[in-house]
């Protein structure tokens, strides 16, 4: 099954995740009138797979010969706090995710890649893997992912924090079970967001008319803007937890999507539309409407993977996530993935390992 192929096969559920921020319904009328999202043509000879892996899937794709990615479609999604509207090139991407979709099993994987992972950034340089989607686009983003997890990945989605905010709001909010912790970094990044600031480091809003805030833990329902506040906080288990809630929305959108009216629905369509880019077809996805109850969240993490990684302030990068050994990590992304328990990474992958190793191997913390 080649690429085009898999595309056309898509449940509604990576639809979703593609058009609507990870997360919302899929409106047949709509898609077909609406010429607002940002449809972006890759330039595919500019992403870098590295060898072995394009050799399997040139095979699939020429021979029709199985493998391990027939049957798997995976997609990058990229989260930029643009300010401005803009989604490509010039922004870091806040958030990086690897969906990966299992066509036979009607499983869904995610897999966030840590934003200050020092890897190779798709150009044989070494720093925060973030800094590749500034650098060089979504091409270079989805070389660096290639490079560094030996997948094959050329479609990606690309949203704002403000396709977020709308699209959960036109859903009508989606529970999360906020703890005391969290409730004072979720309504600051509430007010940093819709706040004034004189200085550009406090800001002020006015509560209950710029923001609702969060008064008390649990499970509740959040709106757009608190939603987003939520997926923004670092500051309680650092990033590790914050790709963590990150994934939490995105299930819980997910979930909502799936009993939320035409009207809703709707509404959530043309409120993202505008704050999304992306590089697949929409057209490919019609003819599976109506699927999205057969797939379910099988795999939730963040990569490098807990025990498997440290930490550390490597030089001008600052303080950076470190796998421990790369090649280790992108074994057990493969199991999680592909079910492939003995796969043997790239000798591509395995030089990039040692590059790390050699980099940062006096700066790290414990």
């Amino acid at each position: 099954m080649d690429k085009k192929q898999w595309v056309k096969k898509l449940p509604l559920f990576i639809v979703e995740i593609i058009v609507l921020i990870i997360a919302i319904g899929f409106l047949y009328v709509t898609l077909r009138t609406t010429g607002e999202v940002q449809k972006t043509n890759v330039d595919e000879t500019k992403i870098v797979v590295n060898e072995v892996v394009k050799e399997q899937v040139k095979e699939t794709e020429e021979k029709g010969v199985e493998n391990k990615y027939t049957g798997v479609y995976n997609v990058a999604f990229f989260g930029v706090d643009a300010r401005d509207g803009s989604l490509g090139k010039g922004n870091r991407s806040d958030t990086i995710m690897i969906c990966s979709v299992d066509m036979d099993k009607h499983e869904v994987r995610l897999v966030s890649i840590y934003r200050d992972t020092y890897l190779n950034i798709g150009n044989d340089s070494y720093r925060k893997c973030n800094v590749a989607y500034a650098l060089g686009g979504p091409e270079q983003a989805l070389s660096m992912i290639n490079m560094n997890t030996d997948l094959y990945v050329t479609d990606y989605v690309t949203v704002g924090f403000e396709g977020v905010m709308r699209a959960v709001d036109a859903l009508g909010g989606v529970e999360i079970n906020v703890t005391e912790e969290e409730i004072q970094h979720l309504n600051n990044y509430q007010i940093s967001m819709v706040g004034e600031s004189e200085d550009g480091k406090t800001f002020t809003a006015d509560e209950g008319v710029d923001y609702i805030p969060v008064t008390e833990p649990g499970l509740q329902t959040l709106n757009g803007l608190q939603a987003t506040a939520y997926c923004r906080i670092r500051y309680i288990g650092n990033d590790f937890a914050r790709t963590e809630r990150q994934r939490n929305v995105i299930i819980a959108m997910l979930e909502k999507a799936k009993t939320a009216s035409v009207g809703n629905l709707t509404e959530a369509v043309n409120s993202v539309l505008p704050h999304v880019s992306t590089s697949v077809d929409i057209e490919d996805m019609l003819d599976v409407l109506g699927m999205i109850g057969d797939f379910k969240v099988t795999v939730s993490e963040g990569f490098p993977f807990e025990g498997m990684r440290n930490g550390g302030t490597i030089g001008s990068e600052g303080s950076c996530v470190v796998a421990t050994s790369l090649e280790d990590n992108v074994v057990k992304l493969h199991e999680l993935l592909f079910a492939d328990e003995a796969y043997e990474p790239s000798e591509e992958l395995k030089s990039f390992s040692q590059q790390i190793v050699t980099d940062t191997q006096d700066y790290l913390q414990y």
